[in-house]
């Protein structure tokens, strides 16, 4: 791969208003009530990171759907100027669409089947489900949205690379 070239892997997450109970330290004999909320009110956090420099790109859409990872590949393609990208995706009908506009500058490779673990966007949607929604209950959606927005903004390269860190990819570039 030339030095034009950035490999991302890419995954979507849903994100929603139905509460997400971990568990937690509490007073011996004393049981301690948490609100939740059984909403069922969602989005989509569409990303892509490159683990080896921690280059980024995240959008919040409404579904996932080919309509919508379209959306996402429109805009991410505006991050590269003029380098060029590969995506490594999972094999979810969306990514194999026909109707798919995939940009000249970007090359789609679909990662085996039944293999989330070699998808370091994965640890990603982990970190960010554990220190914005765990045990917390968000009134509208709008406030889900906006702490996972501000995460995202005051999150370095360092810490995408650290948190997405696969040691498979390095040996193989």
């Amino acid at each position: 791969m030339d030095h034009n070239t950035e490999l991302y892997f890419f995954d979507e997450s849903r994100f929603g208003t139905h509460s997400n109970i971990g568990h937690g330290w509490f007073e011996k004999g004393r049981r301690t009530a948490l609100k939740y909320n059984l909403g069922y009110k969602n989005f989509y956090l569409y990303s892509s990171v490159n683990p080896l420099n921690g280059n980024n790109f995240s959008l919040i859409l409404p579904n996932v759907d080919t309509v919508n990872f379209n959306v996402f590949l429109k805009e991410f393609v505006k991050t590269l100027g003029t380098k060029e990208a590969i995506i490594i995706v999972d094999g979810a009908s969306w990514h194999r669409s026909k109707a798919l506009d995939i940009p000249e500058n970007v090359k789609i490779i679909i990662q085996p089947p039944y293999s989330p673990e070699l998808n370091p966007v994965e640890k990603l949607w982990q970190y960010i489900k554990r220190h914005t929604i765990k045990n917390r209950l968000f009134e509208k959606l709008s406030l889900i949205e906006n702490s996972i927005c501000e995460m995202l903004k005051s999150m370095t390269k360092q810490q995408f690379m650290t948190i997405c860190n696969a040691n498979y990819i390095k040996g193989q570039l």
